[in-house]
Formats: structure tokens, C-alpha cells, sequence
């Protein structure tokens, strides 16, 4: 079976596993769910990301965090531009998530950065997702 979006399914996946108080997360692998999730650990909000190649597409590992209320540190993760409606922003134009209290992630000619990057490197793209 063919999917769509794989960046929703990650999305959703990361979304559902919180919700039910999961340690860990295994999804199927592609470069593009990699460099976002590994964009997640370096803001903060999920602890590790290990990719694990099994001869086909690879599995990625994903270790959740929680605070010690066991809370956990994304509050909402929403997917922005879809298959059917993409969202370009150019560097001026990328949103400010949450007053700068949550980030924005793009997909730029330079690879997938967060919003605070791509300002820095005057870089627009399109505009996959913002996280709080």
C-alpha cells in the first residue's frame, strides 16, 4: 500500500504515541522523516533519533520526551503544507510559532532547517510543519 504523505504519517505517529505515554517510536525511514526528526532532538523535543538499516527501507527509532509530570514536550504538532496545497514562504514571510516559543520547520535548497536558521541564511522553501 502506497502512502501519500509520509511526513502526516510521521507527524501523527510522533502526535499518537505521546498521547499514549510511549518511551520509543519505530516508523518507516526515508531521508526527509530522518533530518525533521533530527531536527526535533536538536530543538528540544523529542530525546534521540538512530537509524537502523535493514537491507530494505530502514527503520528509524525515535525516543520521546516527557517532562517530570510526565507531560510531554510538544504540546501541538501541526502539518502545514499538504500534497494537495504546498506552502511556500520566503525568509521574511516564515511565521513566528507561539511569539518564538515554538519552531516552524522548513525544507529549503539548503536542506530541512528550523525558522530561526532559515532567517539567518536568508533562506525560503516550503514550510512542512510548526511544533510547540
Amino acid at each position: 500500500m502506497s502512502m501519500t504523505d509520509p511526513v502526516a504519517d510521521l507527524l501523527t505517529r510522533i502526535r499518537n504515541a505521546q498521547r499514549a505515554g510511549l518511551e520509543e517510536l519505530d516508523l518507516p525511514a526515508s531521508n526527509i522523516k530522518q533530518r525533521i526528526c533530527e531536527v526535533l532532538r536538536d530543538e528540544g523535543f523529542v530525546r534521540e533519533v538512530s537509524r537502523t538499516d535493514d537491507g530494505r527501507q530502514g527503520t528509524l527509532k525515535v525516543l520521546l520526551k516527557y517532562d517530570e509530570g510526565r507531560r510531554p514536550a510538544i504540546s501541538e504538532i501541526r502539518r502545514q503544507s499538504k500534497p494537495g496545497l504546498r506552502r511556500y514562504v520566503r525568509y521574511t514571510e516564515i511565521p513566528k510559532v507561539m511569539n518564538g516559543l515554538g519552531i516552524a520547520i522548513l525544507s529549503t535548497s539548503k536542506g530541512v532547517l528550523v525558522d530561526r536558521e532559515a532567517r539567518k541564511q536568508h533562506l525560503g522553501g516550503e514550510l512542512i510543519a510548526t511544533v510547540w
